[in-house]
């Protein structure tokens, strides 16, 4: 009887044990979903690109990745039929924009069509925020009016006398760009710095990115000769990073952030930093690495940008919160909580969140989310 009962007891363990085996096999299966992330490619947004495989390698199958072109003013065409492309396979239920390029909203306009089911989130909208707003689920932008102040603080504590801001006609109509300009204008104004409105080639146009990136290493060189060394230097456009940042440095000059602030953008191509394979995704690494090569070219205290690549946050905490909200694990579509928690989980630091009001309408809108971080400085 004793050993009769020793074996049934040991079966009882035994079955007790494969059922959590099975049921810790279960948890472990992929998700019977995917995500879409579309971002653009290398050329004109390389940390959205690079983000998007890193999720990709993350969670394997269940991300389906795609990009936008490179010329997408011209080819909106393009990019609505490879967001509709994404939204053609039925598992799809949800989609992450990295940058929310223009004509976004026709192609969400068409993608409801088919797909009114589909979770939306745009991040970097190049669209009017109201109508952005009205057509994604979820927005998530940089603080662009927050930075209006913010810039130019830190430029001045990095002894501007002078701030050029680059940009382009197609640039200054996203009402957000060109708000954040007019409040850079203030700001210097009040803290008595020189404000240069300095006109650049759109990327996007005939002469394309090389053309946009020559002028830049040009320019920069003209102006810290016109106004001097204590000029700091903005642009709105990604592509033109790299090349701000590495003729301000051989000038002498001040670069106080980029257009999407991050320690991965522009900095690591402008000065020739290889980040081994490693080391990728260790932001502690590639800030010591620009620390190291801002001191050899003397410009020390005079470069900055935020701790966080604000834009790879997007994609990757777009991606998790797509899940949660997937998941069930989201108050409604639109959860501010869930956004900044996740938002700092990625970052490490605390991040301010708010939601975008039209100043001259009052209009609020609960889905659009603006970010600002504080500085590292080189």
């Amino acid at each position: 009887m004793f050993s009769l009962a020793a074996c049934g007891s040991q079966q009882e363990t035994s079955t007790e044990e494969t059922k959590e085996e099975a049921k810790a096999e279960e948890t472990t299966e992929a998700p019977k979903y995917k995500i879409g992330v579309i971002t653009g490619t290398v050329s004109q947004g390389e940390e959205e690109f690079r983000a998007g495989q890193k999720i990709k390698e993350m969670y394997g199958d269940m991300i389906v990745t795609q990009t936008y072109p490179d010329n997408f003013m011209k080819e909106q065409e393009t990019t609505i039929s490879n967001i509709l492309g994404v939204a053609s396979d039925p598992d799809v239920k949800a989609i992450v924009m990295v940058q929310a390029i223009p004509g976004t909203s026709a192609a969400i306009d068409q993608l409801r069509e088919v797909r009114p089911d589909i979770l939306f989130i745009a991040g970097v909208p190049g669209e009017d925020p109201d109508v952005i707003a009205s057509k994604a689920d979820v927005v998530f932008q940089a603080d662009e009016l927050g930075m209006g102040t913010a810039v130019i603080d830190q430029a001045n504590k990095m002894g501007a006398k002078t701030f050029v801001h680059y940009s382009f006609p197609r640039h200054m109509s996203y009402a957000l760009l060109a708000k954040r300009r007019d409040l850079f204008k203030v700001r210097c104004e009040e803290l008595g710095i020189k404000f240069v409105d300095a006109t650049a080639p759109d990327p996007t146009g005939d002469a394309g990115v090389p053309g946009a990136q020559q002028f830049i290493l040009e320019d920069v060189p003209r102006k810290i000769e016109e106004f001097g060394k204590d000029t700091a230097f903005f642009s709105t456009n990604c592509s033109m990073q790299e090349p701000l940042i590495k003729a301000s440095l051989q000038g002498g000059a001040i670069l106080p952030q980029q257009c999407c602030p991050s320690p991965y953008h522009g900095y690591p191509g402008a000065l020739g930093i290889e980040i081994p394979d490693d080391k990728k995704g260790d932001i502690e690494f590639a800030v010591e690495q620009i620390k190291g090569k801002v001191a050899e070219g003397n410009g020390t205290g005079r470069f900055s940008t935020w701790p966080v690549p604000v834009n790879m946050m997007f994609v990757e905490a777009g991606v998790e919160y797509a899940k949660a909200y997937i998941e069930g694990q989201t108050d409604g579509k639109a959860d501010q909580a869930k956004v900044k928690e996740l938002f700092e989980k990625y970052a490490g630091v605390e991040m301010e969140l708010t939601t975008y009001e039209n100043e001259e309408t009052g209009k609020k809108h609960d889905n659009f989310f603006m970010v600002l971080s504080g500085y590292i400085t080189f």
